[in-house]
C-alpha cells in the first residue's frame, strides 16, 4: 500500500513540473473561463447571471384569450429585468430583425390560436372543429445568440405546456360527461367555454412562476452565478486532458523500459499499476481543486455546501480517470492515447455542455450525454450553485461512481491480456 501511495505522489510531483503540462491543465481553462464571463457580462455588471434585457420581438395575431396571454408573460413583471420585449405585426419583418442580429428570437402567435385550443360557440355540434389540428405557435430564433434564444424557446415550451396539460384534462372530462349522459350537448359546450376561461387565467398565473432566481431549504433566495456553471464546466473538459495525459504516461514507460525495471524490486505488477492510476487520480484532484478554489476567490464565487463541492470533484475524477484507464487500455501506443485523449476532451467538453447547455441539444444528443462525466458532474455543481448541498448530489455522485467502477475492471481485464506490466 506505502509503494502504491508513493509511486501516485511521484507522478504527481512530475506533472506539476511539466510547463506544457501545466498550461493546458491550469492556464488554459482559467483563461477560457474568463473569456466566457466576459462574453456572457459577468464581469460588466451587478446581474450574477449574466442574462439580462434579452430582445424579444412579439407578433400577436391572435389577439384572444391564450394569445394575449403568453404576450403578457413576456411583458410581465417577473420577468422585466430578464426579457426586452416589443410588439410587432410583421412576421416577416420580425424574422428580419432576427436574420440582422436585432433580437434574440421572435416569437409569432398565428392567427386562430386560442380557437384551435379553447372549444368556441357552436364546436361541440361541429364535427370538423373538434378534429381540427392546433395551430402551431412559432419560435424564429437567432443562433449568434443561443442562450437568450434557449431562455425565449423554455419560457414558450413552458406556456404551451401548461396550456395542454388543462386542454386536455378538461377536454377528457367533458367528453367523459357526455358519453355517460350526464350533461347534455349544450351544457358540454357552456362547459367547455368555462374551461377556456379558466385555462386562460391558470396558464397566465403559472407561466408567471418563471424565474431565474432559485431559493435554498430555508427558502432564502439565491441567485445563480453564471461562473457557478462557466467555472466547473471549463475544468471538468480539461481534465479529460489530463487523465488521459496520465494514460499515455503509462505507455510511454513501458515503451522506454521503465515499468519492467521497476520489477526489479521487490513491487508487484498490481502496486505499480495501482500506483500510476492513484497518481493520475491524484493529479485530476489536484487540478480540479486549485481551478474551482481560485475561481471562487477571484471571482468570488458562493458555494452553498463546500463540502459538496469537495466530495463531487473527487467523484468527477474518479469517473474521469476511468475513462482515462480505459482509452489507455485500448491503445496500443502513446501517441494514440494522446489523440484519442485530446478528441475526447473536446466530445466530452460539447456533449457534457461546457459550450452549448445541454437543453438546447436534440433529445438523443442528451441521452447519449449521459456517457460523459463532465454531464453528471456539471448537473452537480449547477446544483451547488442554486443552493444545494450534498444531500441533493445522490444522482451525479453515483452515476459517477459506477461509472469509474465498471471502466476500472475493464480496464483491469484489458491490461491483464495485454500484459502491460511485465519483465
Amino acid at each position: 500500500m506505502l509503494k502504491t501511495f508513493l509511486i501516485g505522489i511521484k507522478d504527481l510531483r512530475l506533472a506539476f513540473r511539466d510547463r506544457a503540462a501545466l498550461i493546458l491543465m491550469l492556464a488554459a481553462p482559467f483563461v477560457l473561463t474568463l473569456g466566457l464571463g466576459l462574453v456572457t457580462g459577468r464581469f460588466s455588471g451587478n446581474n450574477n447571471s449574466g442574462l439580462s434585457d434579452i430582445p424579444v420581438i412579439i407578433v400577436n395575431l391572435d389577439n384572444e384569450q391564450l394569445g394575449n396571454a403568453l404576450a403578457d408573460v413576456f411583458t410581465s413583471e417577473e420577468l422585466a429585468d430578464l426579457m426586452e420585449p416589443s410588439a410587432s405585426s410583421d412576421p416577416e419583418a420580425a424574422r428580419k430583425l432576427i436574420d440582422e442580429d436585432e433580437a434574440a428570437a421572435v416569437v409569432i402567435i398565428p392567427e386562430g390560436f386560442t380557437r384551435s385550443i379553447v372549444p368556441q360557440q357552436g364546436d361541440f355540434n361541429n364535427p370538423d372543429a373538434v378534429t381540427a389540428e392546433p395551430v402551431r405557435i412559432e419560435v424564429y430564433t437567432n443562433p449568434s445568440r443561443p442562450t437568450g434564444a434557449g431562455i425565449v424557446k423554455a419560457v414558450v415550451d413552458e406556456f404551451l405546456s401548461r396550456v395542454n396539460e388543462g386542454s386536455l384534462s378538461g377536454g377528457v372530462s367533458i367528453v367523459q360527461l357526455m358519453l355517460s349522459g350526464r350533461i347534455t350537448p349544450d351544457q358540454a359546450e357552456a362547459a367547455g367555454i368555462a374551461m377556456g376561461e379558466r385555462l386562460q387565467t391558470g396558464t397566465t398565473d403559472s407561466a408567471l412562476a418563471i424565474k431565474i432566481n432559485s431559493s435554498t431549504a430555508d427558502g432564502e433566495e439565491v441567485d445563480f452565478d453564471i461562473l457557478a456553471y462557466l467555472a466547473p464546466g471549463m475544468a471538468l473538459m480539461f481534465l479529460m486532458y489530463t487523465v488521459s495525459y496520465g494514460g499515455r504516461s503509462i505507455l510511454a514507460e513501458k515503451t522506454q523500459g521503465t515499468l519492467p525495471r521497476l520489477l526489479v524490486s521487490p513491487t508487484s505488477a498490481s502496486q505499480i499499476l495501482g500506483g500510476k492510476v492513484f497518481g493520475i487520480f491524484l493529479t485530476g484532484a489536484a487540478q480540479m481543486l486549485i481551478l474551482i478554489g481560485a475561481s471562487s476567490l477571484l471571482f468570488q464565487l458562493k458555494w452553498e455546501d463546500p463540502i459538496g463541492v469537495i466530495v463531487l470533484v473527487f467523484a468527477a475524477v474518479f469517473g474521469a480517470t476511468g475513462w482515462g484507464m480505459f482509452i489507455t487500455a485500448l491503445a496500443r501506443t502513446p501517441a494514440q492515447v494522446a489523440n484519442v485523449g485530446m478528441s475526447i476532451t473536446l466530445i466530452f467538453g460539447i456533449m457534457g455542455g461546457s459550450f452549448i447547455s445541454l437543453d438546447q441539444m436534440p433529445p438523443a444528443i442528451q441521452t447519449f450525454s449521459k456517457i460523459a462525466p463532465n454531464s453528471w458532474a456539471l448537473d452537480g455543481f449547477t446544483t451547488l450553485g442554486l443552493g444545494g448541498t450534498l444531500a441533493d448530489l445522490s444522482s451525479p455522485l453515483v452515476a459517477l461512481l459506477s461509472m469509474g467502477t465498471i471502466l476500472f475492471l475493464v480496464s483491469v481485464v484489458l491490461f491483464g491480456k495485454k500484459n502491460l506490466v511485465q519483465k
